[in-house]
């Protein structure tokens, strides 16, 4: 595989002009298709806990994301689900949810000093909800455990204390059941439907868009406040804090932008995570490999050219019924070396937040399926003045069936996938499986030298 830096012409692929809206009857199908699976692992009841940095999966089930509070859905068969808000949730999320849900107010869910003089118990909200003595009830918040971590992953729990002390004190037993929706070959949102994957196209499409105007317009004496500033943001929810950093600044790594001015020659790294998509680039703030630190003017050989070989081979690896295990193999052929400092999972899955769980890594069996939307996310860390590369975008993975859905229900986003892989093909000479659909309008575009953003790597 020859790599070479080359002017490439990168096209303008356009953003969303319309909402995607995800059904009603969905989000209700999701919350039975819960109820379904936690019956079948002998559980009478299920609560999914929610607050600001962890709303994913209430928002996924409801389309109710907490904006300032805690949150807790309490589903049990037979009954409507019954959902626990705050003060300044009770209006949102009765907007919000689009199915039948009973809604209770519990004010220790809201913010300090706000009023607390209007909610029963947690105990007394825990039984009109439908919770008994005796119940096995499955936890679900943003994390589970594995038997290398603890040799009773179910008792590891990580939703508040109050409320699994309330749950044990009316006589439950409660176990982590979070890998339901979260496992990353068999979990509930490992896999999307059409109208979820045109919402990450959309996601992507505006956190890609925002990194190319960053690469296309950062300048040497520009603060990083000025840089993130090209980004443009529309609003679109966020999924992590927005980040270019210059210079030796660049060692905070998932620092925000500060008042530092960039300087000609710096390290430099962004990164824009939306609901659905994040797209990062790193390299430096120059023309030329002439600029480099004179010990690393073989930046581009030495890093850089192996780098795109990983991700290039990643890309036309991944596919349906690939196993994580093969991604994986196919990147560490070619940034294997301890050089490369490579330690984290090169894919993952990712969803309304940036990263659900990972089906790639070393030995996985876990295979790829239809619906499923992935991260590239191999990172380099070598230590040394080459610092680091990085283009990491996302896609989705869809057979032919849900492809002809997505071109018929939403044409303008099926067009520009089309042409990312045509320009991906054509232009960087990368070969996609057909069930591998771009979200990125910067697909496998990477200008090492951000000075020259018009020259990226292709194959020669």
């Amino acid at each position: 595989m020859k790599i070479e830096l080359a002017p490439v012409a990168l096209p303008e692929f356009g953003l969303p002009a319309d909402d995607v809206a995800i059904p009603g009857s969905t989000y209700a199908g999701r919350l039975a298709d819960l109820e379904s699976r936690y019956v079948q692992r002998g559980y009478d009841l299920t609560v999914v806990y929610a607050d600001r940095e962890h709303s994913a999966n209430i928002a996924y089930l409801t389309n109710y994301d907490p904006r300032f509070e805690e949150a807790l859905l309490i589903l049990k068969p037979g009954r409507k689900p019954t959902l626990l808000v705050g003060n300044e949730g009770m209006a949102y999320a009765k907007a919000a949810i689009p199915t039948e849900v009973e809604f209770v107010l519990f004010q220790p869910l809201s913010l300090l000093s706000q009023p607390r003089g209007e909610s029963v118990s947690l105990q007394e909200a825990l039984v009109s909800a439908g919770v008994a003595r005796g119940m096995r009830i499955a936890s679900v918040g943003w994390k589970y455990y594995s038997t290398q971590e603890t040799p009773e992953p179910a008792r590891w729990i990580e939703i508040p204390a109050f409320i699994v002390d309330t749950l044990r004190q009316l006589g439950c037993s409660v176990e982590n059941a979070t890998d339901i929706l979260m496992h990353p070959e068999r979990g509930m949102r490992a896999v999307s439907d059409v109208d979820q994957l045109a919402a990450f196209e959309a996601g992507a499409s505006f956190s890609s868009q925002a990194v190319h105007d960053i690469l296309f317009g950062v300048r040497p004496g520009m603060s990083e406040f000025e840089g993130i500033q090209l980004a443009r943001l529309n609003g679109w929810p966020i999924s992590m804090y927005p980040i270019l950093l210059g210079g030796e600044r660049t060692d905070l790594g998932l620092g925000s932008p500060s008042h530092r001015k960039l300087r000609r020659g710096d390290r430099v790294t962004t990164c824009i995570g939306l609901w659905g998509g994040n797209t990062s680039r790193a390299g430096f703030l120059v023309e030329s490999a002439n600029e480099l630190p004179a010990g690393a003017r073989d930046y581009v050989d030495k890093l850089v050219t192996p780098y795109v070989r990983s991700a290039m081979a990643w890309y036309e690896t991944i596919g349906i019924g690939v196993t994580g295990g093969e991604v994986y193999d196919a990147v560490h052929r070619h940034v294997g070396d301890p050089f490369f400092g490579v330690k984290l999972n090169p894919g993952h899955l990712i969803h309304l937040d940036e990263w659900v769980s990972s089906p790639i890594s070393k030995g996985s069996g876990a295979r790829l399926s239809s619906g499923m939307a992935l991260q590239l996310d191999i990172i380099p860390a070598t230590g040394t003045e080459y610092w680091t590369s990085n283009v990491e975008d996302g896609i989705a993975l869809a057979d032919q069936a849900l492809r002809e859905s997505l071109a018929r229900k939403y044409p303008a986003a099926w067009d520009r996938i089309q042409r990312r892989r045509a320009f991906m093909k054509e232009a960087l000479g990368i070969s996609l499986k057909p069930e591998v659909l771009p979200f990125s309008n910067i697909p496998c575009y990477l200008p090492p030298f951000w000075l020259s953003p018009g020259k990226a790597m292709r194959r020669s």
